[in-house]
């Protein structure tokens, strides 16, 4: 790859590279001021583009290409040449394989300098965040930018999707005071699609939902249960039938009832759910691990914990028999090969990556 052009001819660059790592749902003018002094002091930027090959959510609306294309439109042609946007792909239950992924995007990427080893530097907009790439990422120096104040994506997309009313109002009024002009015009495309409409589906029954607990004393913490079920080369996933997440593949499981031990329930999940036609002496014989599931935003309904477990099946000819149910969801066997992330509800894509170790890069996909 040629080097990029300096910064300018006459003011020699910091850094041969600053790496900024962000999710940008959606890109906003916090992001681009970030940006543009990274411009000024390296040769190169690298920005990589977290929560990559997500299925649509209301925390992640927009898929990789779509944040591609609204960053780019944020630059000309000078800057966008030596602007590198990469997506990133999460692993939210294993830190060092999403800093060995890091590692080796801005490895392959990094331009050396007239022979020698490139100075890379991580920029950010806050100090805590600054403090929190060095702490990953100790051989690299760490550069922050000041935050732009009273612009928060979280807000942006809350805004959005409250209702229709809302996102009205916030794209005639609101949005030119958080959004580059290009990308105030990309969602105003975006609020007449059809993605738009299910993610506003989904608001509803969010909606809904959290008025059933808002008389709760505390905010409630549910705890479900999950089973990862295997057997030669195949996964048991089931396609969800409404929303959230319509139309999606999910792990077979569900909440857990006031008298039931944890494993108790995921075996219900399977015999009433799923139907699986093996025998539940078979199943508890072919346990081979469980965990606890915690990241604060894995499920769109709240604080929710999952419990899940992995049984490896012995080796058969033949996949075990599912008996469909009536008006319930459709289960299937996935062969492990055709598992992509943006086609997975929630984080149960991560959870089948932390018992089988499932490539944390989809570049190439």
């Amino acid at each position: 790859m040629a080097s990029p052009p300096p910064p300018s001819p006459t003011q020699p660059p910091d850094f041969d590279c600053l790496v900024f790592i962000g999710r940008f749902q959606p890109p906003h003018l916090g992001h681009l001021a970030v940006i543009h002094e990274a411009l000024k002091r390296a040769r190169q930027v690298i920005v990589l583009v977290g929560s990559a090959w997500q299925a649509r959510s209301l925390r992640n609306p927009w898929r990789f290409e779509e944040r591609l294309s609204m960053l780019r439109s944020c630059f000309d042609d000078e800057d966008n040449r030596r602007l590198e946007i990469e997506p990133l792909l999460d692993a939210l239950y294993n830190n060092d394989v999403w800093v060995r992924d890091v590692q080796r995007k801005v490895r392959d990427i990094a331009s050396p300098s007239h022979g020698k080893l490139p100075r890379i530097g991580l920029i950010g907009a806050s100090r805590g965040q600054s403090s929190y790439y060095l702490s990953l990422f100790p051989q690299w120096e760490s550069v922050s930018v000041p935050l732009v104040e009273g612009i928060s994506a979280s807000q942006i997309r809350e805004r959005l999707f409250r209702s229709p009313s809302s996102s009205n109002d916030y794209l005639s009024t609101g949005a030119a005071h958080d959004l580059p002009p290009s990308v105030h015009q990309a969602l105003r495309d975006f609020d007449a699609s059809d993605a738009w409409q299910r993610l506003q589906e989904e608001q509803r029954l969010l909606n809904q939902y959290r008025q059933a607990w808002a008389d709760a004393p505390y905010p409630p913490i549910f705890v479900t249960v999950n089973a990862v079920v295997v057997q030669s080369g195949h996964v048991l996933l089931v396609k969800r039938t409404a929303a959230p997440g319509k139309g999606l593949l999910a792990l077979p499981g569900g909440f857990i009832n006031s008298h039931e031990r944890l494993l108790d329930a995921c075996l219900r999940e399977l015999r009433e759910r799923v139907r699986l036609k093996v025998p539940e002496p078979v199943l508890k014989g072919s346990l081979r691990g469980q965990r606890l599931f915690d990241e604060p935003h894995r499920s769109w309904r709240g604080r929710t914990l999952a419990e899940a477990f992995y049984f490896a099946l012995r080796p058969e000819q033949q996949l075990p028999q599912l008996k469909p149910t009536k008006g319930g969801e459709h289960a299937r066997w996935v062969a492990l090969a055709d598992l992509e992330p943006e086609t997975l509800f929630e984080d149960h894509f991560f959870i089948i990556q932390n018992f089988l170790g499932l490539p944390a890069d989809f570049s190439g996909a």
